[in-house]
C-alpha cells in the first residue's frame, strides 16, 4: 500500500514543477510599456489661496419650484482666502468626481444660522458660482459631528464680520482721500491766483496817506 501511494503523488508533484518552471530565472527579457503617458499639471484655481478651514460635510440645495431640499454633493468644504487680495471664498468639491457644488465669496452681509432640528446642520444663502454662473442659492451643509459644524459656523461669522471691518475701513480711506484732494484742490486754487489780486490792498492804503496830508495842510 505504501508504494501505491507514492506512485500517486509523485506525478502530481512533477506536474507542478511543469506548471511553474523556474520562477526565480531572469530570462532578461524587457517589456516597453504600448503608451509612453505625460504628466499634467492640473490647476484648481486654488494656488493663491490659504486653506483657512477644511471639513467633511454633505451638502444640500432648496429646490424652490419643488419645494424641498436636494442633495448637492457629498465631499470636503473649504474656507480659502486669496493671498494678495485677502478676500474669503466657500468653495465644496464632490469627493469622487472633484466636481464643485458649491463656490461663492464670504460677504459681509452672508448670515449663517442653524438649522432647526439638527444641531449638525446650519443653513445660508448666497449668490452662488458652482454652475459658471451667478446664481441665488440657499444652502443646507450637515456635518458628522456638533464641534464641526460650530467651528464652520463661528469661523464664516468671523470672516463676515472681518470682511465689513475691511469695508468700513476702505470707505474712511476714501473719505479720507477725498478730503485730502479737495483741500490740495484748494490750496492749489489759491496759488494760481493772479499777484494783483494778491496786492488790491495797497492803493487803499495811498489813499489815507493823502487823506492825511490834505487834513495837516487844512490845520
Amino acid at each position: 500500500m505504501a508504494s501505491s501511494t507514492s506512485t500517486t503523488t509523485e506525478p502530481k508533484l512533477e506536474k507542478k514543477e511543469e506548471e511553474n518552471p523556474g520562477d526565480d530565472e531572469d530570462t532578461g527579457a524587457q517589456v516597453a510599456p504600448i503608451v509612453n503617458l505625460q504628466p499634467v499639471a492640473v490647476s484648481t484655481g486654488e494656488e493663491n489661496e490659504h486653506v483657512l478651514l477644511d471639513l467633511k460635510s454633505k451638502l444640500y440645495r432648496f429646490d424652490k419650484e419643488g419645494g424641498q431640499w436636494k442633495e448637492r454633493g457629498v465631499g470636503t468644504v473649504k474656507l480659502l482666502k486669496h493671498k494678495e487680495t485677502g478676500k474669503v471664498r466657500l468653495v465644496m468639491r464632490q469627493s469622487k468626481t472633484l466636481k464643485i457644488c458649491a463656490n461663492h465669496l464670504v460677504l459681509p452681509t452672508m448670515s449663517i444660522q442653524e438649522h432647526a432640528g439638527n444641531e449638525k446642520s446650519c443653513v445660508w444663502h448666497a449668490a452662488d458660482f458652482a454652475d459658471g454662473e451667478v446664481k441665488e442659492e440657499t444652502f443646507c451643509i450637515r456635518f458628522v459631528s456638533i464641534e464641526n459644524c460650530k467651528t464652520f459656523k463661528e469661523k464664516v461669522e468671523e470672516i463676515a464680520e472681518s470682511q465689513q471691518t475691511k469695508s468700513g475701513e476702505s470707505e474712511e480711506a476714501g473719505a479720507a482721500a477725498t478730503e485730502l484732494i479737495e483741500k490740495l484742490s484748494v490750496e492749489s486754487k489759491d496759488k494760481n491766483d493772479k499777484p494783483e489780486d494778491r496786492e488790491a490792498p495797497a492803493p487803499t492804503e495811498e489813499k489815507e496817506d493823502k487823506k492825511e496830508e490834505n487834513a495837516d495842510e487844512k490845520n
